[in-house]
């Protein structure tokens, strides 16, 4: 372990610990070093790498401060890994959605509201499957995370969340509207939307698993087509 992973770890306790609390202002680099018993520059390093992935929260001539940490702001950076995708990557991701998402849905037919039911609803009933890419990334986008964000889970919310890159939706989006199962894919959500609507927690089960685990085999076909 180099010494900026060790005092990565000595801020990461002091947060944890509850000595460093959200919005908490850390010392001056000097006096934290001599804290840490590390050199000025490697808490200027450790700094550095906390605010990448948005721990602490550096204010130019003011001093750097401890983010809200909340999860959908410690996720970001998860959402931009996402967009550097493989295919290899691209079906890692949806093989964990494929897990996470069918008992989402599950519990969603369970505890939705009947205000978030109707809004899921008006998602779907004005979507249209001949209208721009862009249009359909964004149905895509809040037809899952609004089932997702039904359960009032914000780690699992922020965490499909950073999953869901546009990028990638793209992509997903383009191929099957070119294939023309743009109307199928539609089609599939309305099934799910039916299930939630019945509070059927076993078939919007099904159905979610049904839908993911079919791109994913889109994807990996198409991998494999583009890797021949």
């Amino acid at each position: 372990m180099t010494v900026t992973d060790d005092a990565i770890l000595r801020i990461r306790e002091m947060i944890t610990s509850g000595q460093l609390n959200p919005g908490d202002r850390l010392p001056p680099e000097k006096e934290l070093g001599d804290q840490l018993g590390v050199s000025r520059s490697s808490v200027r390093e450790a700094v550095k790498a906390l605010e990448v992935i948005r721990v602490l929260d550096v204010r130019r001539g003011d001093g750097t401060y401890v983010t809200s940490l909340e999860p959908a702001l410690l996720m970001e950076a998860l959402n931009f890994v996402v967009d550097l995708h493989t295919d290899r990557s691209i079906l890692e991701i949806f093989g964990v959605r494929r897990l996470l998402e069918p008992a989402a849905a599950a519990e969603a037919a369970r505890s939705l509201t009947d205000d978030q039911l109707a809004a899921l609803e008006q998602l779907v009933d004005s979507t249209d499957v001949e209208g721009p890419i862009e249009d359909l990334v964004a149905h895509d986008l809040a037809f899952h995370q609004g089932i997702i964000e039904s359960m009032g889970n914000e780690y699992l919310s922020s965490l499909v969340d950073s999953m869901q890159s546009s990028t990638l939706r793209a992509r997903v989006w383009r191929g099957i509207t070119q294939e023309g199962a743009a109307d199928r894919t539609i089609s599939e959500h309305r099934l799910i939307l039916e299930a939630l609507r019945r509070r059927d927690p076993e078939l919007a089960r099904a159905l979610t698993l049904a839908h993911i685990a079919g791109i994913e085999q889109w994807l990996r076909d198409a991998a494999r087509t583009s890797g021949s």
